[in-house]
């Protein structure tokens, strides 16, 4: 009998301990979650192609006389104005032949002279039939050769005073100076095969970028016009991302497509005009080239909002009872750090936010609604905007 007691005494002490338990650990409430709803609207996608920045326009400085290279004027990487001088070659030996041909010169004008007066004197002579008139043909003979003799020699010091100018060698236009492979003092000459230098005009630059055949045709069937040059004309003004990811300041205009497809690489070539007043850019640098397209009705889902499972993107979307059901939506392109949806949700819809990684299909939660137009502005253009890269 007393261990009956004393089984019963025991088995209420347990029960009373369970229910302290209950009573000490309640059932969690459901979390509270942001909430928003999905709806269509605009957006701009964007089209990256790696891109190499060039000068509109690269001069070769080569010499066209031969000789040592006397001075150099510039430094490599200065900036340099059309006309400034560059390098100087060695002129004695082409001053010489200058001062020879000016000598010539002045021999073949006494020459004129001489048989000019011979001619004027035989000339009456003639006239008044005193001598043949052979004699005067000979004489405006002699006349006119040394009046070609003048005019070679008046060419021949022309050329030497050429020679001389090539001696002084300035920029043929407004650019940087690129590198300088030779040094004061160096044997150089018309067949050198490294240029003295490269002048870049950055006033404006070229980005060239390149598409594969079934990028450029799909790429190109987007836009009105029934050639491709039409074509081009109706493509949006583009950006230039750079090197540090942040993107240039003025906008460029396509204008240039290669007229045929490298048959080694499977790619066609593009090119890009940009104003570079700032003279920001400079020949080599490399970036993307960012072109926009527009999309209208398009339901856009921050990026944040999705988790993914064997290649596939879900969703939690809010439902009855405020219970969240995982949903795989298909992302049809990405603007910022948002996807644009083409299936899987309908326009109305409420998707978890924010905190999703440890909800499961079926939880509970207590959402807590928020704007989603405010979410969207705020991912539209991140730090780095997330883009289609080709390349």
């Amino acid at each position: 009998m007393s261990k009956l007691i004393t089984y019963i005494l025991y088995a209420g002490v347990l029960f009373l301990a369970a229910c302290a338990g209950q009573a000490m650990n309640p059932t969690p409430a459901p979390p509270s979650l942001p909430v928003i709803k999905i709806n269509a609207g605009a957006a701009t996608t964007w089209l990256e192609y790696p891109a190499t920045i060039e000068g509109s326009t690269n001069v070769e400085i080569r010499p066209q006389v031969s000789g040592y290279l006397e001075k150099i004027y510039v430094e490599e990487g200065t900036y340099v104005n059309q006309g400034q001088p560059l390098f100087k070659i060695n002129s004695r030996e082409y001053s010489e032949l200058s001062r020879n041909a000016a000598a010539t010169v002045q021999s073949a004008n006494a020459s004129i002279e001489k048989a000019q007066v011979e001619y004027d004197r035989l000339k009456p002579l003639v006239e008044n039939k005193v001598i043949a008139e052979t004699q005067l043909k000979t004489a405006k003979a002699n006349l006119d050769a040394a009046k070609a003799e003048h005019a070679q020699a008046i060419s021949g010091k022309g050329s030497a005073d050429i020679s001389v100018g090539y001696t002084l060698i300035t920029a043929p236009v407004s650019g940087y100076v690129g590198h300088i492979p030779f040094k004061q003092g160096s044997l150089i000459g018309k067949g050198e095969t490294l240029p003295l230098t490269v002048v870049s005009a950055v006033n404006s630059v070229h980005a060239y970028f390149s598409m594969s055949e079934a990028d450029f045709l799909q790429f190109i069937a987007g836009y009105e016009g029934k050639s491709t040059e039409e074509k081009i004309q109706h493509i949006p003004a583009v950006d230039l991302q750079l090197p540090d990811n942040t993107i240039y300041n003025s906008k460029g205009k396509i204008e240039l497509v290669q007229g045929q497809f490298d048959r080694s690489s499977g790619t066609i070539s593009f090119r890009a005009l940009f104003a570079n007043n700032d003279k920001l850019l400079r020949s080599g640098i490399t970036g993307k080239i960012r072109i926009p397209s527009q999309h209208q009705d398009q339901l856009l889902v921050p990026q944040e909002s999705t988790f993914e499972m064997q290649d596939k993107v879900f969703v939690f979307a809010l439902g009855d009872s405020n219970k969240v059901t995982s949903k795989q939506i298909n992302v049809s392109g990405k603007s910022g750090n948002n996807y644009l949806v083409s299936k899987g949700l309908a326009n109305g819809e409420k998707i978890v936010f924010s905190g999703i990684q440890r909800l499961k299909d079926g939880a509970v939660i207590t959402p807590q609604n928020i704007s989603a137009d405010s979410v969207l502005q705020a991912t539209l253009i991140p730090k780095n905007d997330a883009a289609q890269t080709k390349n």
